[in-house]
């Protein structure tokens, strides 16, 4: 599907110089002098290589058709994760530069995905938006500090570390958001 070159959005998949690639930033840019254009950075989904390109409105950019299907992560087994189709029961497996060693330390056994393929080639994973983590280390609470404004670094179970409002203690479940993994709430269990 062609889209103009200034509609590309992060975590977008384009077909550009004969391969896939993913739009991780874009950014808008208006020169003094000529026309306005999109710089945006690309990253290849078969080397991982990075390409920093420039789309002006007037171009068209071939959006890639990706086939989405739910799966369940199972296992990692010497780096590598396996995954099974909901429907079919099939197992897939992706390396960890497929996934995005960003987004490792999020997945839990038995959480549900969706996997994009394309041609029938699996090329990416879909985390859910939040996932519940317990804390393993946190910082005692300093008296005076209010807690509407300070954080205090924490450790999560994953190995992760981010930054809880103060009555956030040791053992604690929390929900964190797998975008940026930022805290977003005590858990509801």
């Amino acid at each position: 599907m062609k889209i103009n070159g200034n509609a590309v959005r992060p975590g977008m998949v384009i077909e550009h110089q004969d391969r896939l690639w993913r739009a991780i930033k874009i950014q808008h840019t208006q020169p003094g002098k000529g026309g306005a254009y999109l710089q945006v950075e690309l990253k290849d989904l078969q080397s991982g290589t990075k390409l920093n390109e420039r789309f002006r409105a007037a171009e068209t950019v071939e959006r890639a058709h990706l086939e989405q299907r739910d799966y369940q992560y199972l296992f990692e087994d010497a780096g590598i994760y396996t995954f099974m189709d909901n429907e079919s029961y099939e197992q897939i497996t992706m390396d960890t530069n497929m996934i995005g060693e960003d987004r490792i330390p999020y997945l839990q056994e038995n959480m549900q995905v969706i996997i994009e393929s394309h041609e029938d080639v699996p090329i990416g994973v879909q985390l859910a938006d939040t996932v519940v983590l317990e804390v393993t280390e946190a910082d005692a609470v300093v008296k005076g500090q209010t807690a509407s404004s300070s954080y205090k670094p924490a450790m999560l179970e994953n190995g992760i570390k981010t930054q809880v409002p103060p009555h956030i203690e040791t053992g604690t479940r929390i929900v964190i958001n797998t975008a940026d993994g930022t805290y977003v709430e005590r858990a509801k269990d």
